[in-house]
């Protein structure tokens, strides 16, 4: 089976940097591709992407070795396995509250007996070679996201879920959790960025990647810094909007407006 080349990035003390795919098509999603990315993740959730879209998606992706990833719309098993039968090589689950909703989620990336994905790896075969079966459990990164109130309170449970590789911070989401305005790339005089601060040492306690959501370059290579393994900068839809504006600006003179803290 073709290794994840993110675990080997992680096994070796580095930082992976992520591409985020909003735009449902296969030809924004090729040209992301060739633009150097350790991954690239489609995101279901807050995207405007249906599994079609996400399909075609990952089969731009596989003209690279950038290796595919996807975020689901929620802790919902079936959609976690459509997605890894697609050729997703990882899973980012929003909205992980508890040690019983972790192993959910964890159990539904795994084949029996460590789990209950269904086997039918109908592109995963494709993509990741005719073993497939024999060797996805310990190939596909599976990724909890910490962003409610709950899982505030039950860090330790959930990041020591058996299978569970690592955690994935939703910066505007964990700021309504607190009681804060959403938002990214928090100072650290706020409040959120103690609390990510404190999460990101859980991780290292319990020996996971720790992964986060940035709105810059600048603020991502700090939390690299600080001892996350996995940044996320901006998206393809907030790269396209801020070059145009940025052409914009100079040729007619029209003032940004504020952009979405959607992610």
């Amino acid at each position: 089976m073709r290794k994840n080349k993110l675990k080997k990035i992680f096994s070796e003390g580095k930082a992976v940097v992520n591409g985020w795919l909003q735009i449902p098509s296969s030809f924004s999603a090729e040209v992301m591709a060739h633009q150097g990315w350790d991954s690239l993740t489609i995101d279901m959730q807050h995207g405007v992407i249906d599994y079609p879209n996400a399909l075609q998606m990952l089969q731009a992706i596989s003209t690279t070795d950038v290796v595919p990833m996807a975020r689901v719309n929620w802790n919902e098993p079936g959609q976690i396995m459509k997605i890894l039968d697609a050729g997703s090589y990882g899973v980012i689950c929003p909205m992980v509250n508890n040690r019983e909703e972790a192993e959910k989620f964890v159990q539904a990336c795994l084949y029996p007996p460590k789990g209950y994905r269904s086997l039918g790896p109908i592109r995963g075969l494709l993509y990741g070679g005719s073993d497939y079966a024999k060797h996805a459990d310990k190939e596909i990164l599976k990724l909890a996201m910490i962003e409610t109130k709950e899982a505030l309170d039950k860090l330790d449970k959930i990041m020591s879920t058996p299978g569970l590789d690592g955690i994935y911070i939703g910066p505007a989401d964990l700021s309504l959790a607190i009681g804060t305005e959403p938002g990214f790339d928090k100072e650290k005089s706020s409040p959120a960025f103690s609390v990510i601060e404190n999460i990101l040492k859980h991780a290292k306690k319990n020996n996971i990647v720790a992964g986060i959501h940035n709105a810059t370059p600048e603020y991502a290579t700090k939390m690299i810094e600080m001892g996350f393994q996995l940044v996320t900068a901006g998206s393809d839809q907030r790269y396209m909007s801020d070059g145009a504006k940025s052409v914009l600006e100079k040729l007619k003179k029209i003032k940004s407006k504020d952009e979405s803290i959607a992610y």
